[in-house]
């Protein structure tokens, strides 16, 4: 038999662990080729392709946003080739199964839950070597009359065949994000979630999980994504695997876990935080809300102090970085409420926070009650949320608004200084920052197209410009900093329109020249000669002193901020007053401690 195992990923960049998984099950007996595509592809191309390769069974993994592109791939692989048996495994089909096979004509099997062994099983059938009745859950119509195997028990996880050795992987490792599994189950009972349906926690044989991360090291992999539901939920397995990462990385690879932070102890914390190299690790961190009669509604327990100074703990260490979670929609949460649990959240600055929707998945105990609750919702994959008892379909679209903005301008951190500043001078909360930038800037279509660095300043800037608590020339030099701060080189045409006359810049340029000294010691210890300085300089007019302005305060002051580009290093930033004299806005910001000024130079 020519067997294919196949999946659309949501990305190249992604890779389906599943197949390799069935892959492993599967030899020596079997041979399976795993084929891999995008929801992108086109139908044609990906049918075209698995055609040519001549299967006689082809296995697809299924999930919510790759199902409905895989349907149309089953429907029209049978029209051209009815005899190619298909078979479906995966989350999205391991539920509802005889919707699925009565709706999907063209499906042949599906195998619910756990699939390796049974796989295996279903190909010996297919090849005359086993009776249909032997294979464990298995789904299918036969005669218009449903059936279902029984569920297979639980594999031992511990004897699993590895499903990282395989030689057409190693040409892309360094390409794509590498997915390992140490463990499957989930000690939580979250009633929006899957993984809540497997009771207990199993993991996979230490020394064998191990061998297998070195080996994707060996072999160019770049990022390894844990997939462990709650990969801290055994402090001392995870104490061993923190300490084997740290002890064994090879330098530029990047680890990614699921983590429940409201458990992690603080001496972990501090261990990751004195002996983890910056930048080895990154946290994925589930909050979704902090409301405590919604977390209590979902089963979801969780202490949100201690998930606090988790993440506060791992913030300061400065070594991880972390990407929070929330979920809107979920029950009773209604938009004030989701509105106090974005800011609590944000107000520990993650470097990511993630805004999702929530989606009915088949099988979990949501959907179930989806009713009670008042739920609207797409019944068709990924099953989002129009609307609930608590939560209009106008105040999820308001919610998606922030969730863009918020995405493109702090996720992605291009002007931090400029977000704070907001924050800190012009808004109530960070929420209502994004949610009325969200809203002006869906009203412009700005969603619909794409943005270079220059227009996310000058779009914000726009928005801006109809603000009546705030200073323009102000908030303008803050953004002027953040723009100039995240460039390599001189910048060609800067974001704003040019405010500086040739006279007035031939004028600076005329006083660094002479009097390197007005711009600070930093400056002059660049040593720039005239053609450096022509060469790796930028001026710009700003009007707030610079140097106060690195202190943490404001004062509205005319100058000239001087951007040092070098190849070695971030830009250089250097202030000259206006009247020719750093000296003044020094002095001021310095209050009584006039005796620690500088002296005016001579």
């Amino acid at each position: 038999m020519n067997i294919i195992l196949a999946t659309l990923n949501a990305k190249f960049i992604h890779t389906n662990l599943a197949l390799r998984c069935l892959k492993a099950y599967a030899e020596p007996e079997f041979s399976p080729i795993i084929a891999e595509y995008t929801i992108k592809d086109p139908t044609f191309n990906i049918v075209a392709d698995l055609y040519q390769k001549k299967p006689s069974i082809i296995g697809f993994s299924c999930y919510i946003w790759n199902i409905e592109e895989t349907i149309k791939v089953i429907k029209m692989i049978k029209t051209v080739d009815p005899s190619i048996k298909i078979v479906l495994g995966g989350p999205e089909v391991s539920y509802d199964t005889n919707v699925w096979l009565r709706q999907v004509e063209e499906i042949d099997y599906i195998i619910v839950g756990e699939g390796e062994q049974s796989f295996k099983d279903l190909l010996n059938y297919l090849s005359g070597k086993e009776s249909l009745k032997n294979v464990p859950g298995l789904a299918y119509v036969t005669e218009n009359k449903f059936i279902l195997h029984p569920i297979p028990k639980k594999l031992d996880l511990r004897e699993s065949p590895s499903p990282y050795r395989f030689e057409e992987d190693v040409s892309n490792l360094s390409k794509r994000i590498a997915y390992i599994e140490t463990s499957r189950g989930c000690p939580f009972s979250c009633q929006f979630c899957l993984s809540s349906i497997e009771v207990g926690v199993r993991y996979f044989n230490r020394d064998k999980v191990k061998e297998d991360i070195r080996y994707l090291m060996a072999n160019g992999a770049k990022t390894i994504k844990f997939v462990d539901r709650t990969f801290n939920i055994s402090r001392s397995y995870a104490m061993e695997m923190f300490q084997f990462l740290i002890d064994e990385h090879v330098p530029g690879v990047v680890f990614q876990f699921e983590i429940t932070a409201d458990i992690m102890r603080p001496e972990v914390i501090q261990f990751l935080n004195e002996n983890a190299p910056a930048g080895l690790f990154r946290f994925e961190i589930g909050v979704q809300s902090t409301n405590d009669l919604t977390n209590e509604l979902v089963q979801r327990r969780q202490n949100f102090d201690k998930l606090k100074r988790t993440v506060t703990m791992v913030k300061a260490g400065g070594k991880i970085d972390q990407h929070l979670d929330l979920i809107a929609g979920l029950p009773e949460e209604d938009y004030d409420s989701f509105r106090n649990t974005f800011n609590e959240v944000f107000e520990m600055r993650p470097e990511e926070l993630q805004l999702g929707f929530l989606k009915l998945l088949r099988g979990t105990g949501l959907r179930v009650e989806a009713e009670k609750y008042g739920y609207v919702y797409v019944d068709q994959a990924p099953y989002e949320i129009f609307s609930n008892n608590v939560l209009t379909f106008d105040d999820i679209l308001r919610i998606k608004q922030v969730e863009d903005v918020l995405e493109k301008y702090w996720n992605a951190h291009r002007m931090d200084r400029t977000l704070e500043f907001l924050f800190e001078n012009a808004y109530e909360t960070p929420f209502d920052f994004f949610q009325q930038f969200g809203t002006f800037w869906e009203e412009k279509n700005w969603s619909k197209i794409g943005h270079q660095l220059e227009d996310l300043f000058t779009r914000l800037y726009a928005y801006l410009l109809n603000s009546e608590n705030i200073s323009l020339p102000t908030i303008k030099s803050v953004m002027k900093i953040d723009y100039l701060s995240k460039l390599k080189f001189q910048p060609r045409k800067p974001w704003w329109e040019n405010d500086l006359t040739k006279d007035e810049q031939a004028s600076v340029y005329k006083q660094l020249i002479n009097e390197p000294e007005l711009a600070g010691q930093e400056f002059v210890a660049l040593n720039l000669n005239e053609k450096e300085l022509y060469k790796q300089t930028f001026i710009t007019p700003i009007s707030i002193c610079f140097n106060s302005y690195q202190q943490g305060i404001i004062l509205e002051k005319e100058g000239y901020l001087v951007t040092t580009f070098s190849k070695q290093s971030t830009p250089h930033f250097s202030y000259i007053e206006k009247s020719g004299s750093a000296y003044h806005c020094v002095r001021q910001q310095m209050g009584n401690r006039e005796e620690a000024a500088p002296q005016p130079p001579q």
